[in-house]
């Protein structure tokens, strides 16, 4: 597996391997082993399943409060999606940047998305299916969402060509706030 950090060093895209042959393709998406061996040791307790109708379809930008923050491994099943992360950690030299990346069917890419980081993605495709494992289950009571075109982060979600109606936004995410009035309990404990 090719693994390589992103602009956001925490953030990174894996590559799986594709053993090809005349029936197709085998490729081998999680190894503990591996993934201990690179740093990215979680354990896994939940696995989510999108599956989005239209292409333009806008899920995030999503966090969940500690003691309950995700990590994420983010891959696209069918069709593509523009994945972003965003470092939300105060104190951070990055606080405030993201990264986007494409993962589609095709090219077999996924972004691990430590604690720390907001997350979400356009679809690029209709009918774009996104799996993702998660490091916590679901907590209803530590889920927060933040605007996905807050203007202090400045997120290019490459919506031109994705039609008149793009993004498409669920309520919860068309009425999330900027992150300025939903704060972050997350703080940067490393060295820069």
């Amino acid at each position: 597996m090719l693994i390589e950090p992103t602009a956001l060093p925490e953030v990174i895209r894996l590559t799986p391997r594709r053993f090809r042959d005349d029936r197709g393709w085998f490729s081998e998406t999680w190894n503990a082993a591996a993934m201990a061996e690179a740093g990215l040791a979680r354990d896994w307790v939940q696995d989510n399943h999108s599956f989005s109708a239209r292409r333009g379809t806008l899920r995030g930008l999503h966090f969940q409060a500690p003691p309950q923050a995700q990590a994420k491994l983010v891959r696209c099943s069918h069709g593509a999606v523009r994945d972003v992360a965003v470092d939300v950690r105060a104190g951070s030299p990055r606080h405030g940047a993201w990264v986007a990346v494409e993962l589609s069917a095709e090219n077999g890419c996924m972004l691990f998305v430590p604690e720390g980081f907001l997350h979400g993605f356009l679809t690029l495709t209709d009918g774009a299916q996104v799996q993702y494992k998660c490091s916590r289950l679901y907590s209803p009571a530590h889920d927060r969402a933040v605007r996905w075109d807050d203007p202090a982060i400045g997120i290019d979600w490459g919506l031109a060509g994705l039609g008149p109606d793009a993004p498409i936004l669920s309520p919860k995410d068309a009425a999330a706030r900027s992150l300025a009035e939903v704060g972050t309990p997350f703080r940067w404990e490393g060295a820069a």
